[in-house]
């Protein structure tokens, strides 16, 4: 199987963040996403354009985008839910913009209060007047919390609206953390012929995280993948679900298989370790528990 170039999309700063329950100060913020920066990754989804009354933590996206410096040859991306948030999302000058559905209906009415048919309707105008590459987040894609297992036909079908929406990207997220190299294999099976770039954004509840990633690296040469520095994230609506694959984890896995990623593990911990004392809790990351680190 044919790879391409492998690149690791940093998500702490957007998904990490989002649901953490103390305020995480701006210069914080900041201070993270320069570190980040340097780490060698290919992207960093900075934020979300969302309103201020659903996610508070991400009310300061302006002010985060306007005060960064940003790296040569990163591309600085931030999740747009509708007209009002690409309107916000221009004037800070982004690089490229996320939409955000599910494979799930259940799992989708309770994180955006939409049906899939809705969300993607609503993501229209978003995506015709963006004049950025736009990346198109399937959640649910293989386990959903209240829907039980989830058919790789139901993510095709969202896959395919998505597509001819106009999205020049798709990732496709194990927001539960449950599935197995098996699975990936199922979905992947059925995804892969749409023909548009795919990236994997999988959750470690089950600690399967790794063993998932590596069999779609090696298996059927995906070379995208989200993690989150230090392992943050989780989702409010999927209960129990641990945080991101953590993204120093996944450039040590790749090196420990020979695998040239470009991201250096030291940068990534240092850039999240200061979040430590606003959190309130120790990084959840494999690698930043390891003293030789």
């Amino acid at each position: 199987m044919k790879r391409g170039t492998l690149r690791l999309i940093e998500v702490g700063p957007r998904d990490g963040l989002q649901n953490e329950p103390n305020t995480i100060p701006l210069d914080a913020k900041i201070a993270f996403v320069n570190g980040l920066g340097k780490t060698g990754v290919a992207e960093i989804e900075v934020s979300s354009f969302v309103s201020s009354r659903w996610v508070p933590q991400l009310g300061d996206a302006e002010d985060v985008f306007l005060k960064i410096d940003r790296a040569p040859g990163v591309i600085y991306s931030a999740l747009v839910p509708n007209e009002k948030g690409l309107d916000r999302a221009l004037a800070c000058d982004i690089d490229k913009i996320s939409v955000f559905t599910a494979a799930s209906e259940v799992f989708n009415k309770h994180n955006i209060n939409a049906s899939i048919k809705e969300s993607i309707e609503r993501f229209r105008p978003v995506v015709e007047r963006s004049e950025r590459p736009v990346r198109g987040y399937i959640s649910t894609a293989i386990w959903c919390p209240y829907e039980g297992k989830i058919e790789p036909s139901a993510v095709v079908d969202v896959a395919k609206q998505l597509i001819d929406l106009g999205v020049s990207e798709l990732s496709v997220a194990d927001t539960v953390g449950k599935a197995s190299p098996p699975e990936v294999r199922a979905l992947l099976d059925a995804l892969l012929p749409c023909a548009v770039p795919v990236a994997l954004h999988f959750h470690d509840t089950y600690g399967m995280a790794i063993a998932n990633v590596l069999t779609a690296y090696k298996e059927y040469g995906i070379a995208s993948f989200d993690g989150s520095a230090g392992g943050l994230g989780g989702c409010p609506y999927a209960p129990g679900a641990s945080g991101n694959v953590a993204t120093e984890d996944l450039a040590f896995a790749f090196g420990a298989s020979g695998v040239e990623v470009g991201v250096d593990i030291n940068s990534v911990i240092e850039a999240a370790r200061p979040l430590e004392q606003y959190l309130g809790r120790p990084l959840a990351s494999r690698l930043s528990q390891v003293p030789e680190f």
